[in-house]
């Protein structure tokens, strides 16, 4: 459970905040409080800046290099200290459009968390005071979240428009391929049995009579009419699962032995028989071997809600990029 907890808390807070600053604290010396940064109407303390980053200064006292941390604390300082004041600026601008969180809705955020991930508050309790934090510190990074949510759905979310035009765009550029001269349009599955070498818990041979029946009960799904993509994605142990299997075309003299056995026989559309390769077992299906078609990988109507979504997180990420630098272009910042 404690594997589980780090990344539910981490998924919550700011991706800025994994490392921290000032040096102060580690050198023992007394703490006096400074400003550090003007945002407009407001101010960044130095207390706040070691609140922010308080956990992960310990872990960077911990685990840097006594040469190395003196750079890596400045370096962690400033990225707290853009941090805080990208929160005051988000803050501001949610005062300006009369946007807020509610304590209620901040409670109710809480609670939703620890049910979804199953887990108690004396748990998350205990997490936190591992990260270095506590409740509050916590409940106040949520607050932030929400808050910044809602300004991105008032002044982002609700100008995204994703036209059909664009999905097919999208799609002709990534989801169709030319195949020209003689070439063979292939995807991919394969499943290794030599992972277990070496471990003496592992029967000899039971690896690799283990990869074999993976692949055929796969190749059976695929068979049955399941999407080669989405089950390459899941179950392939080759690094062309990260595109759904897709190994794009091939010339026969550019194929190993065993691909040439298990390809070159196929009609467009067919999945060859598991075969075995020097390191595991993998099937193939070929997608075309005609000169100068047009080869489709997935149908549109499969894709088409993929795609919107692709095209809405881009442009999400473009307008949110571009709203916090009209933002800082029109706010008076200065660091001290």
């Amino acid at each position: 459970m404690k594997k589980l907890l780090f990344p539910i808390i981490l998924s919550i807070l700011p991706a800025i905040i994994l490392f921290v600053l000032c040096t102060s604290p580690l050198h023992g010396a007394e703490l006096v409080d400074r400003v550090v940064a003007v945002v407009n109407d407001d101010i960044i303390t130095m207390s706040e800046v070691n609140d922010e980053g308080k956990g992960f200064f310990k872990k960077i006292t911990e685990q840097s290099p006594p040469a190395q941390l003196e750079d890596a604390l400045v370096r962690a300082r400033e990225e707290i200290l853009n941090n805080l004041i990208d929160k005051k600026l988000i803050a501001q601008e949610a005062t300006k459009q009369n946007v807020s969180v509610t304590d209620e809705e901040l409670q109710r955020a809480a609670e939703r968390m620890l049910i979804s991930n199953n887990i108690t508050r004396d748990m998350l309790d205990s997490q936190l005071g591992q990260m270095g934090m506590n409740y509050d510190t916590y409940l106040d990074t949520m607050r932030n979240q929400i808050l910044q949510s809602k300004l991105v759905n008032y002044e982002i979310r609700s100008k995204i428009i994703i036209t059909d035009d664009m999905i097919l765009d999208y799609y002709d550029t990534n989801y169709t391929k030319h195949v020209s001269g003689g070439g063979y349009y292939l995807m991919q599955m394969g499943f290794v049995w030599d992972t277990a070498a070496g471990d003496e818990s592992v029967p000899a041979g039971q690896g690799k009579m283990d990869a074999k029946k993976r692949a055929n009960r796969i190749r059976a799904l695929v068979l049955d009419g399941q999407d080669f993509r989405t089950l390459a994605r899941k179950f392939s142990d080759l690094p062309s699962a990260a595109d759904g299997g897709d190994l794009g075309v091939f010339q026969e003299d550019d194929m190993a032995p065993y691909m040439q056995d298990a390809v070159l026989k196929l009609k467009t559309g067919e999945i060859s028989e598991v075969i075995e390769t020097p390191s595991g077992y993998q099937f193939f299906k070929l997608l075309s071997s005609q000169d100068g078609q047009i080869v489709v990988q997935a149908s549109f109507n499969s894709v088409k809600e993929e795609i919107r979504d692709t095209l809405y997180q881009q442009q999400l990420k473009g307008n949110f990029d571009e709203w916090v630098k009209k933002i800082k272009k029109e706010a008076y910042i200065k660091k001290l």
